[in-house]
């Protein structure tokens, strides 16, 4: 049962210095945006005589921590790439720049790693001029990587650089790490804020309801579920095949499905299906032979992480991250369904989309461009206030700090009992 305590941001120490940023509502340490959104739930705290379960509200504070004149900078971005990423640079960096005079601002060069001086990286200077072109590019400027660096040398390292103001954009591996090097900093009693910008273009990170890059990639999946409808349709027993992201969680192709309702079928790692009904869960193959025969046509929605029981791998291997990497269920799919068709003698035409790379690595469009500025202008107060192994998030419309260890406690996916769920199914047909 989640606590009170669960909530706790940690901080650095007292705050003395006024604020510069004008023209903006100063927020209190005492304003907060309840976790628990079910009346219910909140009246059975209550009447327990329990704290309910709150965030600490993001925003900028009237007194700071660190001193802007004698602040510095340090931004990276670690895991794949995701949309947004160079709007949550720009923007981060002008915030500081702008808002709060801190004239020191380093990007971080491939993630940690750029912060291993056995990695001979330089940090690249992060100004005004060189941040105003880069919402236009996707990726990342700064690059990024995986794997595991020496926290003891990372801490070496901002101190070495004289970094005061540590950001760093990422999953929750990069998270992860973000909370060890804030726990090694705490144990030398050094003055440096770290603050997690949580990046997944699977949307899977637990007490957070919006990640940025997620819109984006639904929007840019939507591209492609057009094309592979047209595909389909045009062909006899035409066959669209679409994978995307979602190594654990199947937001993306849930959303997808939702947003272009030409999707028949949707497949995502939460849900267990089987090809033949072996293991008696739903079967795939023989419900979309009988639709071929009627309709003529259908559209597959995969998520990259559906489907791992049909795979006999005894070892799974690990990315550099140590996150599982999972069999190819798109190509899987191919095979089987073509192989099934021919074995039933029914001609079938199929057309198959990775979509992997193609929607991870363009800019931030419309409405998440936005976010990406707000998630950025929090991590920028929630530093210079002196807050530390925090991430900003979003909840209930509003943005909020939430301590790094309760964010990557688990991963967040799909609940089938849920609304979101239950609509999906309503719009396909397995």
């Amino acid at each position: 049962m989640l606590t009170k305590e669960d909530f706790l941001i940690s901080s650095l120490g007292e705050r003395n210095i006024p604020s510069p940023v004008v023209g903006q509502k100063f927020v209190d340490d005492n304003e907060s945006v309840t976790y628990f959104m079910d009346p219910a739930v909140i009246a059975k705290y209550t009447a327990e005589g329990k704290a309910v379960p709150a965030f600490e509200k993001a925003g900028a504070r009237e007194m700071l921590y660190h001193n802007p004149a004698w602040c510095r900078a340090a931004i990276l971005t670690a895991g794949g790439l995701c949309p947004g990423l160079n709007e949550v640079i720009k923007f981060l960096t002008l915030c500081l720049i702008r808002n709060y005079g801190v004239r020191d601002i380093y990007g971080i060069p491939y993630g940690y790693r750029g912060l291993n001086p056995a990695r001979q990286l330089r940090p690249i200077r992060l100004t005004e001029d060189v941040v105003d072109p880069i919402h236009e590019i996707g990726g990342s400027i700064l690059g990024s990587s995986r794997g595991q660096e020496d926290v003891k040398i990372i801490v070496d390292s901002l101190k070495q650089l004289g970094i005061n103001l540590l950001f760093c954009i990422g999953g929750d591996g990069t998270s992860r790490c973000a909370h060890e090097v804030a726990c090694e900093i705490k144990s030398r009693k050094l003055p440096i804020s770290v603050v997690a910008i949580p990046k997944t273009i699977d949307n899977d990170i637990s007490f957070v309801d919006r990640t940025f890059g997620f819109a984006t990639a639904v929007r840019e999946a939507g591209r492609f579920v057009s094309c592979a409808h047209n595909e389909a349709k045009g062909a006899f027993n035409g066959l669209g095949l679409i994978k995307v992201m979602g190594r654990d969680s199947g937001f993306i192709a849930a959303y997808a499905a939702l947003a272009n309702p030409f999707i028949n079928y949707c497949l995502i790692p939460e849900e267990k299906f089987s090809l033949r009904g072996e293991d008696g869960t739903k079967a795939l193959l023989p419900h979309l032979l009988e639709r071929m025969n009627r309709k003529h046509h259908a559209v597959i929605i995969v998520a990259e992480g559906a489907g791992q029981n049909l795979f006999n791998s005894a070892e799974r291997k690990k990315d550099a991250s140590g996150n599982i990497l999972h069999e190819d269920i798109g190509i899987l799919l191919k095979n089987e369904i073509n192989a099934y068709f021919k074995e039933q003698k029914v001609e079938l035409n199929t057309k198959y989309f990775d979509l992997g790379y193609t929607i991870r690595s363009v800019s931030a469009e419309g409405d998440d461009a936005v976010f990406c500025a707000m998630l950025a202008q929090s991590a920028a107060h929630a530093a210079m206030a002196g807050k530390t192994d925090v991430m900003v998030g979003h909840w209930g419309g509003e943005f909020t700090h939430v301590p790094i260890a309760l964010a990557t406690g688990q991963r967040k996916k799909i609940d089938l009992h849920t609304p979101l769920w239950s609509c999906v199914k309503s719009l396909t047909c397995f």
